[in-house]
């Protein structure tokens, strides 16, 4: 009856930042940071779970002598997403 939500997802913080990258498909670290009101630690392993499972890229470099983080969505995360989304509207629905 009820789909299984994905663990992943279901986690606040990870959440939040899928929601920020599915409109604007990139973002830098620093904006995902100060849009989710986490502290830099904490992003960084949410953000690093995301990358582990597939759902985000994380492309590091410099610019203009300082560090610049950048995340963007993947195909595998859109989906992922969509999914989740579909999931919860399922749980939703009062006609299950």
């Amino acid at each position: 009856m009820f789909k299984e939500l994905d663990p992943i997802l279901h986690s606040q913080l990870r959440l939040a930042v899928m929601s920020l990258l599915i409109s604007v498909k990139e973002a830098e670290f620093t904006f995902i940071k100060e849009k989710t009101n986490a502290t830099a630690g904490n992003l960084s392993v949410q953000v690093q779970k995301l990358k582990e499972a597939g759902y985000i890229e994380v492309v590091k470099q410099f610019k203009d002598n300082y560090p610049l983080t950048t995340c963007q969505i993947t195909k595998k995360g859109i989906e992922a997403f969509e999914n989740y989304v579909k999931a919860l509207q399922g749980y939703l629905n009062t006609d299950n």
